[in-house]
């Protein structure tokens, strides 16, 4: 939460984008770890993404 000076208050995003978070979360090498992750992966070949993972 951020303060200032006057005293009032205000909430922050909930979401902080972070680039080392997301591929690590997300990411193709986390994907591939998992037999659940490599049928993402499949399955989003067979259907022609451009983009696997993060």
């Amino acid at each position: 939460m951020l303060v200032f000076a006057s005293g009032d208050q205000i909430m922050k995003r909930t979401y902080q984008a972070s680039k080392v978070r997301r591929a690590r979360t997300h990411g193709f090498l986390v994907r591939m770890k998992t037999r659940g992750g490599r049928a993402v992966i499949n399955a989003r070949r067979a259907k022609g993404r451009k983009r696997l993972a993060v």
